[in-house]
């Protein structure tokens, strides 16, 4: 991979796009990163992310998707829908639909402003809950289309993509970023930075992956 190219990193303060972008820092000689603004349940998700941001230098852009939210009622964008897990099937009440598609889309407009041919998003579809939009067909068919769309040659990296959470914890810890990633990260679904409200389902599945690392490393505390 070429250090001297520049990639645009898709970013929420969570675990994983927080990860996604110390691995990208790693590799790219320029990086930025872009938050969209969804009026999401909880607005401390973009503080959460301009102070990331703002601590490691990153360029930040913050995008208005408020549209995304008139559009797609759902826990994550309606404070009185209940955070659940999807049952017989069903996709779990925090799938807002449209919302990588439409990520990825103006992510792409971006990256072609700043010259950045890699756009670098923390999609997995090892723990995804069910949401279509982070399994890795979508993201490759989306990546043909952006570049059909611009006549662009952007690269789509997915990092995590075949990792489980445990795992996830484990690159974290290669890049350097293990204490950092989990004492300023934000993936709880009520807003509680680090560890978390220990309750939701973002958290438990957190929380899981951490003890299962923890537990085969041993020497974490």
């Amino acid at each position: 991979m070429n250090k001297k190219e520049k990639a645009v990193v898709v970013f929420s303060g969570g675990q994983d796009s927080t990860t996604c972008l110390f691995w990208a820092m790693e590799r790219f000689e320029e990086v930025e990163a872009v938050t969209f603004d969804y009026n999401q349940r909880h607005s401390l998700e973009i503080e959460c992310a301009q102070q990331i941001a703002k601590e490691l230098g990153i360029n930040h852009h913050i995008l208005d998707m408020s549209l995304l939210n008139q559009l797609a009622p759902n826990a994550l964008t309606r404070s009185d829908i209940a955070v659940e897990d999807g049952e017989d099937g069903e996709l779990p009440s925090t799938f807002v639909p449209g919302r990588n598609l439409l990520f990825l889309s103006f992510a792409g407009v971006l990256a072609s402003q700043i010259g950045a041919k890699h756009i670098v998003t923390g999609v997995c579809e090892t723990d995804f809950s069910g949401y279509p939009d982070c399994r890795d067909v979508f993201v490759k068919s989306m990546n043909v289309t952006l570049n059909l769309s611009m006549d662009q040659s952007f690269v789509i990296d997915t990092p995590l993509m075949w990792l489980n959470k445990e795992e996830t914890w484990e690159l974290a810890d290669q890049l350097g970023a293990f204490e950092f990633v989990r004492d300023k990260t934000l993936t709880c679904y009520n807003g509680v930075i680090s560890d978390g409200c220990g309750e939701c389902p973002a958290c438990k599945l957190r929380q899981k992956g951490l003890d299962d690392y923890v537990s085969r490393r041993g020497d974490l505390s």
